[in-house]
């Protein structure tokens, strides 16, 4: 395999998340990379917007809780981008949260889970929303 494959097949396999509490984002990052997943931190929405485009990910996992990154206007301007539109997105929700979790449903999240069940079925999750792009 050379070099442009190797680049190739890692993008096709990189995570953008947006999430900024680092605690989280360590345990997210050691379990996707343990299934060979490239992972890529956003913590501003500039960041969301300059990562997603310049490396069109496989997958991107975001927090809707987290009131530093406001998770709506994220989903908006995915969205609102054509070129970025299709990425899927696997979201998470304090599970009392309808509200929060049908609103990202009509944003076109591809698929929203509690925190709980995120945390404890991460790599599934990302292998359904990431293996539904390809």
């Amino acid at each position: 395999m050379n070099q442009t494959d190797q680049t190739l097949a890692t993008d096709q396999k990189t995570v953008l998340v947006g999430v900024t509490d680092i605690f989280f984002y360590t345990k997210v990052r050691d379990a996707l990379m343990s299934k060979g997943y490239k992972i890529e931190r956003a913590r501003t929405q500039q960041d969301i917007a300059d990562k997603a485009s310049s490396m069109t990910p496989s997958a991107f996992i975001l927090n809707m809780n987290d009131e530093t990154l406001n998770a709506f206007q994220a989903l908006e301007t995915l969205k609102a981008d054509a070129s970025l539109k299709s990425i899927p997105i696997l979201a998470f929700a304090n599970h009392e949260e309808v509200d929060t979790f049908n609103r990202a449903r009509t944003l076109g999240v591809t698929k929203i889970v509690s925190r709980n069940e995120f945390s404890a079925r991460l790599k599934d999750l990302v292998e359904e929303v990431a293996g539904s792009h390809a």
